[in-house]
C-alpha cells in the first residue's frame, strides 16, 4: 500500500538501462507506488529491449541518454547501466536539472569519480542516493532506532549470504529479455579469480558494507586477514580493524532456501537482521535484538528496501527529506574499494606463496 507524500501529480521516472535489475526489481516496485511515481521514459542501447520494456509500463523509449534527460516528463532518474558509465551519467542527470538521482551501486569506480559527483551534486543542488537497498529497508531502519550504543560497543560484525543464481528469482518477478549468456570460468587463471572476487565484493557484499561501516568507527584501518574465493561464485573474507572483527561470507548454490543475514555483537547485545533475498519482493527484513535471555523482534514490515529507496528518492525530489551527506556516500564507496583491493592482494599473495613452494619443491 502506497503512502501519499502530497497531493501533487506523481513524479515522472526515467530509467537508464533496461536490464534484469530494471525489469525484475524497479518496475515491480514502481508499480506499487503509482500515486507518487510513474515511469515516463526507458532508455537502453538495445532498441528492441528499450521498446519492449517501455511498452510494459506505457512509457516513452529511446537509445540515448540525451533523449531521456531532455524529456520534460522525466523528473527523477534511475541509473541502471553498466558500472563504468555510472559517474558520467549521474553527473549528466544532475546537470540536466532533474530533481533527484538514484544510481545503482557502485555509483563510481574510484574516489576521484566520487569526489567529482559530490561536487556536481553540491553545485547543482540535485540529491543523489545509491541503490544499496538494505540501507532503505524498514527492518534496518527499525534496528537503527533501537540499537542504542551497539555501534560503539560491537566487537564482531558478520554478513552471511547464501543465494541461488539470480535467474531463479528474476524469472519469478518477470520474463527477462536478453539475459547475458553464462560460461564456464577457467579457475586456473588468477585473473578469473580476481574478477570473481571483485565482482563478489562490489556486486554482493556492497549491499551490507554500508551497514558494517556504521558499526566500524575505525573503518579506515581495515586489514584482510584471510580471503578465499568460493566456487562457482562466492567468497570467505576475514577482516579486522583495531577494534572490530568482521566476517564476510557468500555462496551461490542450487539449494532452494536463500539466507541473507547481518549480525553485530557486543559483550551484552546481539543484533541479527534477516533480509529477504535479492530480486524478491517479499516484504522487509526482520531485526532481532538479544540482550541476556530476552529477545525483541522488529518486523516484518509491509515493504522492502527496493521500494524503500524509491520512497526515499521521491521524498528527496519533493523536498520532504534531506539527502545523505556526500561524505557518507564517498566513505561507503572507499570502504568497499579498500576491502576489494586488500582481498585481491591477499589472494594474490597466497597464489604467489603456493607457486614459490611448488618451484622450491622442484629445485
Amino acid at each position: 500500500m502506497s503512502s501519499h507524500i502530497d497531493a501533487t501529480p506523481p513524479l515522472g521516472v526515467g530509467i537508464l538501462g533496461a536490464g534484469p535489475v530494471t525489469q525484475a526489481i524497479h518496475l515491480p516496485s514502481l508499480a506499487r507506488l503509482g500515486d507518487i511515481l510513474t515511469v515516463r521514459h526507458i532508455m537502453d542501447v538495445d532498441p528492441a529491449v528499450a521498446e519492449s520494456v517501455a511498452a510494459r509500463v506505457g512509457a516513452a523509449h529511446s537509445t540515448s541518454i540525451e533523449a531521456l534527460l531532455g524529456d520534460p516528463a522525466v523528473d527523477v532518474v534511475a541509473i541502471c547501466s553498466p558500472h563504468q558509465f555510472h559517474a558520467e551519467q549521474v553527473i549528466a542527470a544532475c546537470r540536466a536539472g532533474k530533481k533527484a538521482v538514484l544510481c545503482e551501486k557502485p555509483f563510481a569506480l574510484n574516489a576521484e569519480e566520487a569526489a567529482r559527483i559530490s561536487a556536481v551534486s553540491r553545485e547543482t543542488g540535485v540529491p543523489i542516493i545509491v541503490g544499496a537497498m538494505h540501507t532503505f529497508d524498514p527492518g534496518w531502519l527499525a534496528a537503527s532506532g533501537n540499537w542504542g550504543d551497539l555501534p560503539e560497543k560491537a566487537h564482531t560484525i558478520r554478513s552471511s549470504i547464501v543465494l541461488p543464481p539470480n535467474a531463479r528469482f528474476e524469472d519469478f518477478a518477470t520474463e527477462i529479455i536478453t539475459r547475458p549468456a553464462g560460461g564456464t570460468p577457467d579457475y586456473t587463471d588468477f585473473e578469473v579469480i580476481k574478477g570473481a572476487l571483485q565482482g563478489g565484493v562490489m556486486g554482493l557484499a556492497i549491499h551490507d558494507l554500508p551497514l558494517i561501516r556504521r558499526f566500524t568507527p575505525d573503518f579506515k584501518d581495515i586489514e584482510v586477514l584471510e580471503a578465499r574465493h568460493v566456487r562457482p561464485f562466492g567468497y570467505v573474507i576475514s577482516l579486522r580493524t583495531p577494534s572490530r572483527s568482521i566476517e564476510l561470507r557468500a555462496a551461490m548454490n542450487t539449494t532452494w532456501k536463500p539466507q541473507w543475514s547481518f549480525e553485530a555483537i557486543s559483550d551484552d547485545t546481539g543484533l541479527r537482521i534477516d533480509f529477504t533475498p535479492s530480486y524478491v519482493q517479499a516484504g522487509s527484513a526482520v531485526a532481532t535484538f538479544t540482550r541476556g535471555t530476552h529477545s525483541t523482534v522488529h518486523g516484518p514490515f509491509e515493504h522492502n528496501g527496493y521500494e524503500g529507496e524509491w520512497r526515499e528518492l521521491a521524498a528527496l525530489a519533493t523536498g520532504t527529506k534531506q539527502p545523505p551527506a556526500a561524505q557518507t556516500l564517498i566513505d561507503d564507496l572507499t570502504f568497499a574499494l579498500d576491502i576489494t583491493d586488500a582481498t585481491v592482494a591477499n589472494v594474490e599473495a597466497q597464489q604467489g606463496a603456493r607457486h614459490g613452494a611448488i618451484e622450491g619443491a622442484r629445485a
